[in-house]
């Protein structure tokens, strides 16, 4: 594939990250004037854990990222990862230690709150380093910004002259928008308290633009005061297009839940000389009980869970797809992200150039350099045909119904022993991979599914049926085929001897009696992976229960 191949296939790409690279193509064609680096921005707001929702927004627009560096042949560009840990602590998160400390501290920056976990210094920095360190993990190409860093060195007062030189016009955006209650006290300048050192929500005059004076009430005193060097920060939203203005940012997405902020934000970028960034407005994600995850809550999935369960890749994966609608983000969807994202790599190599472009693991692999790091002409992102190539002798599915049936304390030496039977070895080393499956669905299994598994006795009609494929079994030889097994299975189903009226209704029957799921995997495949002989003890105890 020829750089120029990439641009043209690229520039008529459906997928979603072309599409949105396409707007900053309008933008700048061959990258911004004098070399300049387009910018790329991400916002994290460290008042909680980091959970997934952070981390994909990161992971979405570095995707963009590569795709405009694609269409434009290798433009400069920038990622900037901002943390606005300048903001007032509102309320003291569910799920962190110390809670009665942080209560103490509420109001006060979060980068001024000392840490509930002991490890850093402010309780940003504690949340700030568990973000770098799963970006850094991931193999992102990021420059991290902390709000406080440029409020508190100075950075940022420039940037706070000319809000203050705009006050009224921000305010006549803003005030529109607001309850008549909330009016009274918004302003665009929140003061840092000289007494309390909180971040105080009460209306500001200013007094003298260029030198930062500006006068307010703390406590019932009136008190003048400098709102440079981290003596304030701004109201978020004014706070959001200051940046876009200061740091020059060309790119940001946000979820849907700030559509109303970006367009009033657009208009103060405007005031301040410059304009709102391109960018995507993804749907939200939700639990399993469809409520909006929350950080303060914690009921989202954290980075650790899912790569406690599942992979980075299938974590990836399960992000690019989709960005415009809502998705539930809980532990039962990592084994189908899991193995979605293996049978999308093992297509990739075999597809047409734009079919490849479609696939979002041409993506992930760019994302993360793994592309680069593997030989890619030019650095231009080509994805090498080897990593196509790539597939595993088992689905996570069925590596979660095997454990399942060893039970809670299935140990990984038993899980090999089974696979040996698909990988002609029983040495990890050689399947690195695989091994790691292995380790999730153990950890899977012993948290999720051997607690819920109950395997019921069967119905007259079923054991029946049940009897019939021991019986076959009985006279199968141990190295017949999947396949074989699986046509074997079937044609007991479609007996109508057994009075299924379904092949589901069969099937449904195996997975319930023998392996005490709802759902399950080919039964071919089940039994050639846990062997013949276990399979007809697994029958056998099934019967011994009706």
């Amino acid at each position: 594939m020829t750089q120029a191949e990439l641009i043209a296939a690229a520039q008529t790409s459906k997928a979603w990250p072309f599409e949105e690279a396409r707007k900053l193509v309008k933008r700048f064609p061959q990258g911004k004037p004098g070399g300049q680096p387009v910018l790329f921005e991400t916002g994290y707001g460290p008042s909680g854990l980091p959970h997934i929702g952070t981390f994909q927004e990161v992971l979405r627009t570095t995707l963009v990222r590569r795709a405009y560096e694609a269409l434009t042949g290798g433009a400069a560009t920038r990622l900037v990862a901002f943390s606005d840990d300048m903001d007032g602590l509102r309320k003291v998160p569910d799920n962190v230690p110390n809670a009665a400390m942080l209560a103490e501290h509420l109001g006060k920056p979060l980068s001024r709150i000392p840490d509930p976990f002991g490890t850093h210094e402010s309780f940003a920095h504690h949340n700030n380093a568990m973000l770098r360190q799963f970006l850094d993990q991931f193999g992102f190409d990021y420059e991290f910004v902390s709000a406080s860093d440029r409020y508190n060195s100075g950075a940022f007062d420039n940037a706070l002259r000319g809000v203050l030189r705009s006050n009224q016009a921000i305010l006549d955006v803003m005030l529109p928008t607001l309850r008549e209650e909330r009016r009274k006290t918004y302003a665009a300048v929140l003061p840092v308290s000289p007494s309390t050192g909180e971040v105080l929500q009460v209306p500001v005059e200013v007094i003298d633009a260029e030198n930062g004076i500006v006068r307010f009430e703390d406590g019932g005193q009136i008190t003048e005061q400098c709102v440079f060097g981290g003596n304030a920060k701004l109201q978020w939203k004014v706070d959001w297009a200051m940046r876009w203005v200061d740091l020059g940012v060309d790119y940001e997405m946000c979820g849907k839940d700030l559509t109303d902020s970006v367009t009033q934000s657009g208009k103060i970028a405007q005031i301040l000389g410059g304009r709102r960034p391109e960018g995507l407005i993804y749907e939200l994600f939700l639990d399993e009980n469809g409520e909006k995850i929350s950080k303060s809550k914690g009921n989202g999935l954290t980075i650790d869970q899912w790569l406690t369960y599942g992979t980075e890749e299938s974590l990836g994966f399960y992000l690019f797809r989709e960005p415009k609608s809502a998705k539930q983000l809980h532990i039962g969807v990592i084994p189908r992200a899991v193995d979605e994202y293996w049978q999308f790599r093992g297509n990739l190599a075999g597809q047409e150039l734009d079919k490849q472009l479609g696939n979002p693991v041409w993506h992930l692999l760019r994302a993360n350099g793994a592309a680069a790091q593997a030989g890619a002409s030019g650095g231009q992102g080509e994805v090498p045909a080897s990593a196509g190539t790539q597939t595993l002798p088992v689905t996570y599915g069925l590596l979660l119904n095997l454990v399942g049936v060893l039970g809670p304390h299935a140990t990984h030496d038993q899980v090999w022993t089974y696979l040996g039977n698909y990988v002609g070895d029983v040495d990890p080393a050689h399947h690195p991979e695989l091994a790691k499956l292995v380790e999730c669905a153990l950890a899977y299994n012993r948290d999720y599914i051997g607690p819920s598994l109950h395997r019921r006795a069967p119905e007259p009609n079923e054991a029946m049926a049940l009897a019939a494929l021991d019986e076959e079994l009985a006279a199968t030889s141990d190295d017949t085929s999947a396949e074989d097994l699986q046509t074997m299975i079937y044609e007991i189903g479609k007996d109508p001897h057994y009075g299924f009226e379904t092949l589901r209704d069969w099937f449904k029957c195996l997975y319930e009696t023998l392996l005490g799921s709802s759902q399950g995997p080919r039964m071919g495949s089940f039994i050639t992976l846990y062997g013949i002989g276990p399979s007809r003890k697994l029958i056998a105890e099934a019967l011994e229960r009706k």
